[in-house]
């Protein structure tokens, strides 16, 4: 049972596993990301449903470019065929999204689609949907010190003004809270150069079971663990 006083107000999700899941039916790798995709619409509606503020999916990694060129171009054109679509429902459902990571390598199109998807939900007050698309842990940090350093070359900061706050307010999830809970889906444990700033402090928890699998009892599972557990940010 659910205690609603202690939701994670930010989880975040490592969503594996979709090739793997469409292997094992004897299907490509395109349909376990389409049902993959349908997957995380239907764990977002929930995570909104219950009460969570801010939720963080790992769409795309920087090393997801070395793939087959067949697969990359299968993605790129779910992705832009869904943000085109999901953003009426989101809209809708009053959800909020955001795609964070580099603007670098995508086409003028995705973009595009990116740009009128977080126009049209800019407003909207329920969950924040952060898609990380074409986004890497290191590469966020580095963008991160290379804004501070040019604060510091203009005088607009002094080098001992630099906290972790100054930091975060650098990174693409500034102004939300650093994720509470991390899940990762087909029982690989690592982090995948995701979120290595904002998940320092964070609840792991690990589901042997592939992400097109994943349901909202899942979620309500994993939360429960989370409920379970004393946080101690490092205190004794």
């Amino acid at each position: 049972m659910l205690k609603k006083e202690n939701l994670p107000k930010h989880i975040a999700v490592i969503m594996d596993g979709n090739r793997r899941w469409a292997k094992n039916l004897g299907k490509p790798s395109s349909f376990g990301h389409k049902e993959g995709a349908k997957t995380l619409e239907k764990i977002v509606r929930y995570a909104n449903k219950i009460g969570i503020e801010h939720i963080t999916v790992y769409a795309f990694s920087t090393e997801n470019w070395r793939r087959t060129e067949e697969e990359v171009n299968s993605l790129m054109m779910l992705f832009q065929s869904y943000l085109d679509d999901y953003a009426k429902r989101a809209d809708t459902e009053n959800i909020k999204v955001k795609i964070i990571g580099s603007k670098e390598g995508l086409s003028k199109r995705m973009r595009s689609s990116i740009e009128r998807c977080m126009e049209r939900t800019k407003d909207n007050t329920g969950i924040v949907f952060n898609i990380a698309l074409n986004y890497g842990g290191r590469d966020e940090l580095i963008q991160a010190i290379k804004s501070v350093a040019l604060d510091v070359k203009e005088n607009k900061i002094k080098v001992d003004e630099i906290d972790e706050k100054m930091i975060s307010d650098h990174l693409y999830t500034k102004e939300q809270p650093d994720p509470d809970l991390l899940i990762r889906t087909s029982g690989e444990i690592r982090l995948s150069n995701f979120l290595p700033w904002q998940l320092v402090y964070s609840e792991f928890i690990f589901v042997d079971k592939n992400w097109p699998d994943f349901s909202e009892e899942d979620l309500d599972k994993a939360i429960e663990e989370y409920q379970k557990r004393t946080r101690k940010f490092g205190a004794n």
